[in-house]
């Protein structure tokens, strides 16, 4: 459902209610009235009325803070995150829809000078101002999720629903359709290239993939697919989506453009790298010299180690969809734990090089990473990036106590130094 239409149609069913409840209330409730006097019914409704503008006017301010803040202090990725907030919406339409109704039940006191309020529409303009303040007082405390913990905490657990939702551990293996990493994409058999699906749109990025639509056409095809462009590229003219192998007859081209769902940026579904590139980039913002802000690229390593040591206990090289008989029908381009390590470690290391605090928490990360992993060549390539991060440390312009300093791991930064101790 498109947001805006949230308050549509609020708007919509108070007018409607504006216009019938009345009627109603005149043709067949008419005995029924509220012991107010006219000058005070009009005055509670006027009141209510003109209040809710007021209000509608502090929720558009608080709108417009909420989303220059998380751009300026997180990542101007997160601006559409926060300003498409359902509770914000849905604060807009009751607030326009009290001011409406309380609009169509003032034009029926004291009508035709008989002097009568409406009781039920004069108690419904109070329901609806009791309803406008709960939900006033829930958008109020939705700041409080404009908290750096809270904000990294939100990005945390949208990356582990993604990491949990599309990937197996390496020790338990997969059922069903969906395997991950099951076998490498040379010991499956192509064949030709029948058909390639290009793009030509303007610049749009893939949200995610529908995998059985997918699967279903190759398979009435008895071919195989091979996405050209994983979830999170963002395609430009000339792309090339798809190729479809060894088909027997073309696949509508619209039934594959309607199996991949572009939007304009990038979201969680069906893409682990990108909470991890979110909390990279606030790392980096809190770590450039306008900000300089270390704790918070603390914070998000916290993040980042938790996500990865999800990961590394993950098949992850690349993505196969199988058809009922077990037959691979698409193939899909996966990050590889190189992918993760980099995307998660290299611009935080460049940025934070002559960070001592940031230095002892990567350190500390890695070396959990490490001891977390049995896949060997998972082991190495975290290895690679320690001895990595030794050089940027030698090579740093902090002076050699500092240096000696940043080369200890320390999980909070500067709190406590975990020195090895020999068996």
């Amino acid at each position: 459902m498109q947001l805006w239409l949230i308050p549509t149609v609020y708007v919509c069913a108070s007018l409607i209610a504006g216009v019938l409840i009345p009627r109603i209330e005149q043709a067949y409730l008419a005995s029924y009235t509220l012991g107010m006097s006219v000058a005070s019914a009009q005055a509670y409704l006027s009141a209510a009325a003109s209040g809710m503008l007021a209000l509608t006017g502090i929720v558009f301010a608080m709108a417009f803070v909420v989303v220059q803040f998380s751009a300026i202090a997180y990542s101007p990725r997160l601006v559409l995150w926060f300003a498409r907030d359902r509770v914000l919406f849905h604060s807009l339409g009751a607030f326009a829809a009290t001011f409406v109704y309380a609009l169509c039940t003032l034009a029926w006191v004291d009508r035709h000078g008989s002097g009568r309020v409406p009781l039920f529409s004069a108690l419904m303009v109070g329901l609806l101002l009791v309803f406008s303040m709960l939900l006033f007082a829930r958008l109020v405390q939705r700041l409080s999720d404009l908290q750096i913990t809270s904000v990294l905490q939100l990005i945390g657990d949208k990356g582990r629903g993604v990491i949990h939702d599309m990937f197996a551990r390496v020790d338990q293996g997969q059922g069903g359709q969906w395997k991950f990493g099951v076998e490498p994409a040379d010991r499956i058999t192509l064949g030709p290239v029948s058909q390639t699906l290009g793009y030509s749109e303007s610049p749009r990025t893939i949200a995610s993939l529908d995998v059985d639509a997918l699967v279903r056409l190759a398979r009435e095809r008895e071919a195989v697919i091979v996405m050209a462009s994983a979830v999170g590229d963002t395609l430009v003219d000339g792309s090339v989506l798809l190729r479809v192998h060894r088909a027997k007859g073309s696949i509508p081209e619209q039934a594959l453009l309607r199996a991949i769902h572009l939007d304009t940026e990038r979201t969680f579904e069906q893409d682990p790298k990108y909470p991890i590139r979110l909390l990279v980039d606030i790392a980096i913002k809190a770590l450039s010299p306008a900000i300089n802000d270390p704790t918070t690229a603390v914070q998000a390593i916290d993040q980042i180690e938790d996500l990865l040591r999800r990961l590394v206990r993950c098949d992850l090289d690349a993505g196969f969809a199988r058809d009922s008989n077990g037959v691979v029908r698409l193939i899909v381009p996966m990050p590889t734990w190189d992918d993760y390590l980099a995307l998660a470690f290299d611009e935080i290391r460049q940025f934070g090089a002559t960070s001592v605090q940031v230095m002892r928490r990567l350190r500390a990360a890695l070396i959990g990473l490490a001891e977390s992993t049995t896949v060997a060549a998972r082991a190495e390539a975290v290895q690679r990036c320690l001895k990595h991060l030794d050089l940027v440390i030698e090579r740093s312009p902090l002076d050699s106590e500092d240096r000696a300093t940043a080369s200890q791991e320390d999980r909070q930064g500067l709190g406590l130094s975990r020195r090895r101790i020999e068996a």
